[in-house]
């Protein structure tokens, strides 16, 4: 249990944010003390009392308004550090009654802030409503729209984190944040479908969105006309349009595209089914833009030809400013040890504790996956859990991954039982878990004395959950032992595996019930349009169901290439999550939950996104290939 735990997620915000900054974790602190003013008076002697001889200094005592502006900058800085622990407990203290309404607008900005640094984002927004954001100093109105763009894009509404940034525009004074910001705005627009941005009105936001909208196409013959007309119509619009007059393949134009980009994956050897999905998703992104524009050039380069560095080499010397790939853990570990990077490289693999300059990490990482079912059993009011996992070393790191994050969200592990995966019959590891063994004993106990005595197992009284790492084939026979056991009313939070990723009511029906979290594009609901599920079927279905979520990272791959350095603060809704950037630069994921009911999964809802406990992150890896199969 780590009480102190501070998720770093927000160390990913843009720069400007700066009460997100250095989000290490921070030993547990009390609130600072108070500093005490000081006023001069006279000292006079005794022998010359008419005469100011002397001067002395003694602490005056602050007032309530001086005491409590300290203390809201104590909780200020605690935030700064990334103690949002602490920060929290040190905001506790302070009682709003005893506020004026400029220092009651700042301790519920506060609250917003720590908020956010848990993943709390409905909830900061809620915080947020209680302020008017003219009762606060212009810096913080600064860090009250910042806050209010950040929460709004962490639960997916766009459109209201752009009218945040829209807002939070003319109070940057910064001409490289007011670029950031426009894009974030334009991007955020950008996202939104044709029809949601059209509009007849004249007023700042319109102006936005029809810019967005004719962005959509910046390499259609009329573009120029368009925004001619466009200056026309918002002839005093705030954007700054000068983007648009540099070097389209200027480095530093957030709309400039890339030309070439390399691919660097295994075309045989033990992984090329998994490269071959990861190029189909890849591969149907880049068909779908380049029906609607200008597309950059792909360059294809096998790793199993020749060595990452040698490749990437390659790449460069014949033009590629983008490398995606490789996917083998040992090849990325070789090319971040070898190689100074020129271009950015967008890894299809996860490896804990490795930064470097240029380089981003993508993967299925169970990280995410772990993070995301236990905040949802937290959020459902679950407290006390039972866990239940494979036998097998990635069955006991899933398990450690689970624990972790139950006990950082405050929850309390009551037993862990391990099953064998390769048996069908679970029933010993689910008395165990469940105490059942114990009490069996006891009557054999009883039933020697008394043998008329007549037996009926009790499970144990003090769970409310259990938390579950298994496959749909293991689940569905675990699940209706534990309901035979008498645990039917135990809630079951399980891993993404549990679900093949074709719905199946005839097989699934064993696992009603159970509520898993899982990426976005196997649920339409979740992930409609040209790219989705449905619409990718006769794609999908030339593949074993284990590869179907890496066909949604190659969609995210290729739609990651113009957005990784925008995914500060800005969170992307991908094929495999809402994706934001952490610290280190690795790619989370923030999942949908379903449940199933009536052996098909229905969306249950949206857990917070957070960053994933840090000394979880330490952990190796042993798995080679991406993280997709590491259960």
């Amino acid at each position: 249990m780590r009480p102190n735990y501070t998720p770093p997620l927000l160390c990913a915000l843009l720069p400007g944010l700066l009460f997100f900054s250095g989000c290490a974790p921070t030993p547990a602190s009390s609130a600072l003390p108070e500093q005490e003013a000081l006023v001069t008076q006279p000292l006079i002697t005794n022998d010359q009392p008419g005469k100011m001889t002397e001067l002395y200094q003694y602490p005056a005592t602050p007032t309530l308004i001086e005491q409590n502006q300290q203390r809201l900058q104590n909780v200020e800085s605690l935030i700064q550090s990334g103690d949002g622990y602490n920060a929290k407990q040190a905001a506790d203290t302070i009682n709003p009654a005893d506020l004026p309404p400029e220092q009651r607008a700042q301790l519920s900005l506060l609250y917003a802030q720590i908020l956010l640094s848990f993943g709390e984002a409905e909830q900061a927004i809620e915080s947020l409503a209680l302020i008017q954001p003219q009762q606060l100093s212009p810096d913080n109105q600064i860090k009250y729209f910042q806050s209010q763009a950040f929460a709004y894009s962490l639960t997916d509404n766009l459109l209201e984190g752009a009218k945040s940034r829209i807002e939070l525009h003319p109070l940057i004074t910064s001409p490289a944040e007011r670029e950031k910001n426009q894009a974030a705005i334009l991007e955020a627009l950008r996202l939104l479908p044709d029809t949601a941005l059209q509009t007849s009105r004249t007023d700042t936001l319109a102006g936005w969105m029809s810019l967005a909208n004719i962005l959509k196409y910046i390499n259609q013959p009329d573009f120029n006309s368009q925004i001619s007309q466009w200056r026309a119509n918002f002839p005093a619009h705030p954007a700054d349009l000068s983007f648009l007059d540099r070097p389209q393949n200027a480095a530093e134009n957030a709309y400039s595209q890339t030309q070439i980009i390399a691919l660097l994956l295994p075309e045989s050897g033990a992984f090329v089914k998994a490269a071959e999905a990861i190029r189909t998703g890849f591969m149907a992104a880049y068909d779908r833009a380049n029906s609607q524009s200008k597309q950059p050039a792909i360059r294809f380069y096998d790793t199993e030809q020749s060595t990452p560095q040698a490749l990437y080499h390659q790449a460069v010397a014949e033009g590629a400013q983008l490398v995606i790939g490789p996917l083998a853990k040992e090849q990325l570990q070789s090319l971040a040890d070898t190689v100074a990077l020129t271009i950015p490289v967008l890894a299809l693999n996860h490896i804990p504790d490795l930064q470097k300059n240029q380089l981003y990490q993508f993967s299925l990482s169970p990280l995410d996956d772990t993070d995301q079912i236990t905040r949802k059993a937290w959020e459902d009011g679950h407290r006390k859990a039972l866990l239940l996992a494979p036998e097998n070393a990635q069955g006991k790191r899933i398990a450690n991954y689970l624990t972790e994050d139950w006990q950082a969200q405050g929850g309390t592990i009551l037993e862990t039982q391990s099953f064998n995966p390769k048996e069908t019959d679970f029933s010993a590891p689910i008395q165990k878990l469940l105490n059942l063994d114990e009490s069996e004993q006891r009557y054999r106990k009883i039933l020697t004395l008394i043998p008329s005595v007549k037996y009926t197992p009790r499970k144990r009284q003090d769970a409310d959950a259990i938390l579950l790492s298994a496959y749909s084939a293991e689940a569905r026979s675990i699940n209706p032992q534990l309901q035979f056991y008498q645990a039917g009313d135990l809630p079951v939070y399980a891993m993404p595996t549990v679900y093949t990723g074709q719905a199946n009511a005839s097989l699934d029906t064993d696992l009603n019930k159970i509520t898993f979290c899982d990426i976005p594009w196997l649920f339409n609901k979740a992930y409609p349009g040209e790219l989705g599920m449905d619409a990718l079927k006769e794609t999908w279905k030339q593949f074993p169901s284990t590869y179907l979520r890496l066909i949604a990272m190659g969609i995210d791959a290729y739609n990651l290439t113009t957005r990784v350095n925008n995914l500060n603060g800005n969170p992307y809704p991908g094929a495999t999550g809402n994706l934001s950037l952490t610290a280190d630069q690795r790619i989370k994921r923030a999942l949908v939950c379903a449940r199933f009911v009536d052996g098909r999964p229905e969306i249950s809802g949206f857990p917070t996104h957070a960053e994933p406990a840090a000394n979880k992150a330490q952990k190796p890896h042993p798995e080679n290939l991406t993280d997709h199969a590491a259960y």
